[in-house]
């Protein structure tokens, strides 16, 4: 388990400096820590280092440290390389740039942390894998990646609280894209963010809003082979990190695409194969993960989903800066055990390939067009395979679209978040929506719809840490969240992505020769409902007791009366998304780690 944590501080200031020192002894003694970087006003420690995995590349002079795993971009197209060390001329270059070149020459999993004349500096990288927390204690800022790490080196000097208001617009708008966190005193760098640590200042050097402004229109059989290699090379970079690895295979068309770039000619990675399933109509793809492994030469293992989860293990979970949905994490101890039994540390996924290939129902390409392109002679083609997509009429759709073009609904981009759950007055109540989001949303609206809902759902960085297995959790690897290949994404138009009106088109087509045709032409998509219904029954007396007696509950955040009869175990004629109570409980639980 990969971790850092680092301390920096103003040397002129001695009480700054003792409460740093203080600090900094403590750590240097633990066992399993290393000193990544040791100068004056700036120690950076880390642990579970590995060798081209994730490694510190000390800078020049101690002039800073990179940390993490790094891809240089002009070898993209070349083998992969499984050790990657920083040259004299490229190390001054991330000097020199004041860290920025990391983001245009470089890829990967890292943060980087950079001593100026002007202060320190830490970059987080785009992709924002690796978590980047920042916190303030007797003038010293301290940045580290898990929270536990933090908690540890402070003791009880520095208790935190719950920070009310960005929960309470985490519960309206959903997970928070800005700065802070839902503890006072926790914020996080941005994923692509460089912050001067002392002076506060922060500059956004790369977002999905930014790259997508910047579209690059191309023909469909170019952008095919583009997106071809860019996953192949992309998701081949991270194998070549590993021995052994197993790749978690839903048998969707994401999971596949990745299984199919990692073949025994392509990889000298050993590439093992997961399936969960479980009982119900969409639960159980193992015909469709057999296929894809066979044609891939891989082998695959088997599971059923954990029914015995239990949500007093979401009450011992790791403490988060912000409540996080458990529902993802539910076969965490199956994985860490296959991954035991296998020696392999790493679990790839095929997650984020819903915004990222462009799997949205709705008529939003239509309205890209008319805005890059206006009513040409391509437009009714566009309209018809827009329509397809969102399932309307081809006339319903171009009425939408226009009045898209003249008259841009600004309020539907607003995404809500447990409807009909939250208490009216907490639903009527005014969130303060840009002191909690991303700062490049400020300049979004005027990107087309469709373009617009695929760059914030590319803003959210997947999960790197397990909360519950912690150290013994394999590696989390997403390969198709891999920046050269975000950015390709961004910059296609999405009606390039969808041409032919399906979700996933271009990526289908890219991929048609690699994988089973019962894959690439499934228009199915399978699910877990009934699987995490089970599990709700399962847990209904705990989840009713946590949610109706809770924090929630008292400050009358919640709908109380009708969770009370969504919780009865009796038959309701009332529609509540189980998920979305899984997500509640799971603030709940959060709640509770941090106020009792």
């Amino acid at each position: 388990m990969f971790r850092y944590i680092a301390i920096s501080w103003d040397e002129s200031q001695p009480v700054c400096t003792a409460a740093a020192r203080q600090l900094s002894m403590s750590w240097q003694s633990r066992p399993a820590w290393d000193g990544a970087l040791v100068r004056p006003g700036l120690h950076v420690f880390t642990t579970g280092s590995r060798t081209g995995i994730n490694e510190a590349h000390p800078l020049p002079g101690g002039a800073g440290v990179v940390l993490g795993k790094l891809f240089r971009r002009r070898e993209l197209d070349a083998p992969p390389a499984r050790h990657v060390r920083l040259n004299d001329r490229e190390a001054a270059g991330i000097v020199d740039s004041g860290a920025s070149s990391l983001v245009t020459d470089f890829w990967g999993r890292y943060v980087a942390f950079v001593q100026a004349t002007s202060g320190a500096f830490v970059l987080r990288d785009p992709s924002g894998t690796l978590p980047c927390f920042r916190t303030r204690h007797e003038g010293v800022e301290i940045v580290f990646s898990w929270l536990e790490d933090a908690l540890e080196m402070l003791g009880d000097a520095k208790p935190f609280a719950v920070n009310w208001d960005a929960l309470t617009a985490q519960l309206r708008l959903g997970v928070l894209s800005g700065r802070e966190t839902a503890l006072d005193g926790v914020s996080q760098v941005l994923p692509g963010e460089l912050v001067e640590l002392h002076a506060g200042r922060a500059a956004v050097l790369w977002s999905a809003i930014d790259v997508a402004r910047s579209p690059e229109p191309c023909h469909a059989e170019e952008a095919t082979c583009r997106l071809r290699a860019t996953v192949q090379a992309c998701t081949r970079a991270w194998a070549a990190c590993y021995d052994t690895l197993l790749l978690r295979l839903s048998g969707g068309v994401d999971s596949s695409i990745v299984l199919s770039c990692l073949g025994p000619g392509s990889t000298l990675a050993d590439v093992i194969g997961v399936n969960y399933h479980s009982p119900g109509a969409d639960s159980d793809e193992r015909t469709y993960a057999r296929l894809a492994a066979a044609r891939a030469g891989r082998d695959l293992l088997e599971r059923e989903r954990d029914a015995g989860f239990r949500i007093e293990q979401v009450l011992q979970a790791a403490r988060m800066p912000a409540p996080i949905p458990y529902v993802g994490w539910m076969n965490a101890a199956t994985d860490a055990r296959l991954a035991s039994a296998y020696a392999a540390p790493a679990m790839f996924t095929g997650a984020g390939g819903d915004p990222l290939f462009y799997e949205y129902p709705r008529w939003w390409p239509a309205a890209d067009y008319l805005h890059d392109r206006g009513i040409d002679a391509g437009f009714p083609a566009a309209a018809m395979d827009a329509a397809r997509l969102g399932r309307l009429s081809v006339w319903r759709t171009a009425a939408l679209a226009l009045r898209e073009r003249v008259r841009p609904d600004l309020a539907a981009r607003t995404p809500g978040s447990f409807e009909g759950l939250l208490a009216p007055a907490l639903q009527r109540q005014r969130i303060e929506a840009r002191r909690f989001t991303h700062p490049a949303l400020c300049e979004a609206d005027a990107l087309p719809l469709g373009k617009y809902m695929q760059a914030i759902a590319l803003m959210y960085p997947l999960g790197y840490y397990d909360p519950f297995e912690q150290s013994c959790a394999p590696e989390l690897v997403n390969p198709l969240f891999s920046q050269p290949l975000v950015e390709l994404c961004l910059r296609l138009p999405t009606y390039v992505l969808t041409q032919g009106g399906r979700g996933r088109a271009l990526a289908r087509r890219a991929f048609a020769a690699d994988l089973p045709p019962q894959i690439t032409n499934r228009r199915s998509k399978g699910g877990m409902e009934e699987h995490i219904k089970a599990v709700l029954d399962a847990n209904i007396e705990r989840v009713r007791c946590l949610l109706l007696d809770g924090e929630l509950s008292r400050r009358a955040m919640i709908e109380r009366a009708r969770l009370e009869e969504l919780l009865s175990g009796r038959p309701t004629a009332l529609a509540g998304a189980v998920s979305q109570i899984h997500a509640l409980a799971a603030v709940e639980a959060w709640l509770t780690r941090w106020t009792r």
